[in-house]
C-alpha cells in the first residue's frame, strides 16, 4: 500500500524522483567538511524565515509600537524569547557561515571556469545578507536601533551627487521617521525574502549544473554520492551550528535598550559587531576624505570580488599550492579583526552596558519605589492590570494611564480591603506588610502615561538590591537620588568612585576599608551582597 502510494505521489508531483536525484548526486571523491558550509547556510535562511514569520505574527510594524511589542514577545509571548533569540543570533551566525562559505570557496578556487556564474550569484546572496542585517537593525525600535541607522543614513547620503537622491529613497529626508521605518521594514519583510528564495534556487541550480569543483587531480577518480556520506556530514554540521544558536538563545538575552528617542544625543551609536571595522574606517578618512572609506573602498572591494573569476584565469591548483590566496585572506583577516579591536576599545563602557540594562528610567527610582517596583512584580499584579497608554486591555483598570488620581493613604486602605472600598471587586487582599504596602503605593504613585511601560522592564537584580537596601534601612545614613539621610556620603555615582570588589567588601567588614566609620557590618549572602552592590553601581 505504502509503495502505491509514492507511486502515485511520483506520478502526480514527481517529488519522490527528485528528491532521489537529488541525494543520488555525483559528487567529487575530494568533497568533505570543508564543503558543508552552504548547506549550513541555507538552513540558516529558512531558521530566519522561519523565526522571523512567528515573531510577525505578534509585531507592530510602526515606531514606538514596534518596540512595545518586541518587549510584548520577549515577556509575555509563550517562547517568545526564545524565537527572538534564534532571531537575533541567528542573523550573525548566518553572516559568519556566508562568509566562511565565500572563503572557502575562494580558497580553493572553485570560483574558475565554468562556475564564474556561480561565484557571482554568491556575492549577490552575500550582499543580501549584509542587507538584512542593515534593514532589520532598525525594527526593534530602541536607542541602539534608532542611533545606528541614524548613522547609517549619514553614511549612505555621502557620495557626491546620489547622496540626496539614497537618502530620499530610505525615506531619510528629515530623519529617521516614520517613512524611514516603513521602508525599511518592507524591504526586509517584502522585498529580500523573495529575491533571497529565487537567487538561492538559481545557486543550487548552478551547482547542480556544473558540479562541485574537484580538487585538482581529482577528475578522474571514481565518483561518490551525495547520499550518504556527504548528506550525514552537512547534516551533523547543522545540527552542531543549531545546537549552539539554541544555547546563545537561551543563555545570551537578544539586547533591547532604551525605548528610541531622538533627543537622546548622548547616546553612543554602535553597528553590529560584523559592521564595526567599517565604522572604525571611518575615523581614519574624516572631512572630504570620509567617502574613502564609506563608498570608494567598499566599491571597490565589491567590485573585485565580482571580477575575480576573470582575474585569476590560471588552471586550478591544490589549495595547498594557493599560498597567494591563502596570504590575501590572511592579510584581509588581520584587517577586518584589528578594525574591529580598535572599534571595540574605543567605545566606552557604557555603551555597552546600555545595551544590556535595556529601559534605564529606573535609576530615577527612590530605593523605595523600586522597591515597590519589586512587590508589584512580586505579587503578579500586572496580570489584572495593565501599565501604559499602549497596554492591552485586562481585568483591572489600568495603573499607568493617568487616570483619577489617588494618595497613598487610599492605596493602602485598598490594598488591605479591596472590597471596602470598591464593592463588587474581585481584587484579593495583598498580603505584605506595612512598609511594603507604603513602597507599592509609592511606586505606583511614581507611573505616568510617559514612563509606565518603560518601568516594566527593571533587572531583577536592581529590585533585589532596592529591597536590601530598604530591608536593612539604608537611608537612614545614605541619600539615594535625593531621598534619605546625608550623615554616610550619598550613593549615586558610586561607580566613578568605587569598584565592585571594594563595594563588596565594605559591606561585610566596613572598619577595615573605611577606619572610623559608624557603619556596621553587614554578613550578606553572595547573592545578596552582589545584587545590592549592582544595584548601587548602577545609580547615576
Amino acid at each position: 500500500m505504502l509503495k502505491a502510494v509514492l507511486e502515485w505521489i511520483d506520478d502526480r508531483t514527481g517529488l519522490p524522483s527528485a528528491i532521489r536525484s537529488f541525494m543520488d548526486e555525483e559528487i567529487p571523491a575530494s568533497s568533505g567538511w570543508h564543503q558543508v558550509f552552504g548547506s549550513v547556510a541555507l538552513f540558516l535562511f529558512l531558521t530566519q524565515a522561519f523565526t522571523g514569520t512567528m515573531l510577525a505574527l505578534n509585531y507592530a510594524p510602526t515606531p514606538g509600537d514596534a518596540y512595545n511589542s518586541v518587549r510584548y514577545i520577549m515577556n509575555e509571548v509563550t517562547g517568545g524569547a526564545l524565537i527572538r533569540g534564534l532571531h537575533h543570533w541567528g542573523a550573525s551566525a548566518m553572516v559568519i557561515v556566508v562568509v566562511l562559505h565565500m572563503l572557502q570557496v575562494l580558497l580553493w578556487g572553485a570560483y574558475k571556469k565554468p562556475r564564474e556564474a556561480t561565484w557571482m550569484v554568491g556575492v549577490v546572496l552575500l550582499l543580501l545578507t549584509l542587507a538584512y542585517a542593515l534593514t532589520g537593525y532598525l525594527l526593534p525600535w530602541d536607542n541602539r536601533a534608532y542611533w545606528g541607522t541614524v548613522v547609517t543614513t549619514q553614511i549612505a547620503a555621502s557620495p557626491p551627487g546620489a547622496g540626496p537622491w539614497v537618502l530620499r529613497l530610505m525615506g531619510a529626508e528629515n530623519g529617521v521617521g516614520v517613512v524611514t521605518f516603513a521602508r525599511f521594514y518592507s524591504v526586509h519583510v517584502l522585498v529580500l525574502p523573495p529575491v533571497t528564495m529565487l537567487l538561492i534556487l538559481l545557486h543550487v541550480y548552478l551547482v547542480r549544473r556544473h558540479g562541485v569543483a574537484p580538487a585538482p587531480g581529482d577528475e578522474h577518480r571514481p565518483r561518490k554520492r551525495f547520499y550518504p556520506e556527504q548528506a550525514f556530514k552537512d547534516t551533523l554540521a547543522v545540527f552542531a551550528v543549531f545546537a549552539v544558536l539554541f544555547t546563545l538563545a537561551i543563555a545570551a538575552k537578544a539586547p533591547l535598550g532604551r525605548l528610541a528617542d531622538p533627543t537622546d544625543t548622548t547616546y553612543i551609536p554602535r553597528p553590529e559587531w560584523y559592521f564595526l571595522f567599517l565604522f572604525q574606517l571611518l575615523k581614519y578618512f574624516e572631512g572630504p576624505l570620509e567617502i574613502v572609506a564609506s563608498v570608494i573602498l567598499p566599491t571597490i572591494a565589491i567590485g573585485f570580488l565580482f571580477v575575480l573569476p576573470f582575474i585569476d584565469r590560471a588552471p586550478a591548483v591544490a589549495v595547498t599550492r594557493r599560498t597567494f590566496a591563502a596570504a590575501g585572506i590572511l592579510l584581509g583577516g588581520i584587517f577586518w579583526g584589528g578594525l574591529t579591536a580598535a572599534a571595540i576599545r574605543s567605545t566606552p563602557p557604557e555603551a555597552f552596558a546600555a545595551d544590556r540594562e535595556g529601559p534605564m528610567e529606573w535609576r530615577e527610582l527612590s530605593p523605595e519605589e523600586l522597591a515597590g517596583a519589586a512587590y508589584f512584580r512580586k505579587e503578579r499584579c500586572g496580570a489584572c492590570h495593565g501599565m501604559g497608554l499602549t497596554a492591552e486591555p485586562k481585568t483591572g483598570p489600568n495603573l499607568g494611564a493617568g487616570g483619577r488620581p489617588r494618595d497613598a493613604a487610599w492605596m493602602i486602605a485598598h490594598f488591605k480591603s479591596p472590597q471596602s472600598l470598591m464593592p463588587g471587586s474581585s481584587m484579593p487582599p495583598v498580603a505584605l506588610a506595612d512598609s511594603q504596602l507604603n513602597a507599592l503605593a509609592a511606586f505606583l504613585l511614581k507611573l505616568t502615561p510617559q514612563n509606565a511601560l518603560k518601568l516594566q522592564d527593571v533587572p531583577q537584580y536592581a529590585l533585589d538590591g532596592a529591597i536590601i537596601y530598604q530591608r536593612h534601612r539604608c537611608s537612614l545614613c545614605h541619600e539615594v537620588n535625593g531621598v534619605g539621610m546625608k550623615t554616610g556620603p550619598s550613593l549615586n555615582g558610586l561607580a566613578r568612585r568605587r569598584d565592585e570588589a571594594w563595594v563588596k567588601a565594605h559591606f561585610l567588614d566596613p572598619q577595615k576599608l573605611s577606619p572610623g566609620s559608624t557603619m556596621p557590618a553587614y554578613p550578606f549572602q553572595p547573592k545578596e551582597n552582589e545584587a545590592l552592590t549592582k544595584y548601587l553601581l548602577a545609580l547615576p
